[in-house]
């Protein structure tokens, strides 16, 4: 299992970003996929989730933030808007074998990781 994330950077407080999270060795479709974010010195928080066509988000990204799968890419997206500063840090996309995402815990596979910046 390999997970790939890549589209960080730097962005303008207000405006958009997408993530990408490029899978191998298993189908996205069939687990739970999620994004967490990782501020300094803070834990891993999950902020979205998806598993087919059932999507998941924290309360904090809820109506900015949407996850979304390619099928034929096998790749996770994470399309984030109305981007704050509180919004930086690391992202990961990670993954858990389950088919039930409510829970933020239980990912066992992650990636390295990309890194953005709202200023």
């Amino acid at each position: 299992v390999q997970l790939v994330e890549s589209g960080g950077g730097s962005v303008q407080a207000g405006g958009s970003l997408r993530l990408s999270c490029a899978a191998s060795g298993y189908t996205c479709s069939s687990y739970c996929m999620g994004w967490f974010r990782q501020a300094p010195g803070k834990e891993p928080e999950g902020v979205a989730a998806q598993r087919d066509a059932a999507t998941y988000y924290a309360d904090s990204v809820k109506g900015r933030f949407t996850v979304s799968l390619d099928n034929r890419k096998n790749t996770v997206y994470l399309q984030m808007n109305s981007l704050r500063p509180d919004d930086s840090g690391m992202y990961y996309c990670a993954l858990a074998w389950r088919s039930v995402c409510e829970a933020w815990s239980g990912y066992t596979e992650w990636g390295r990781g990309t890194h953005f910046t709202v200023s």
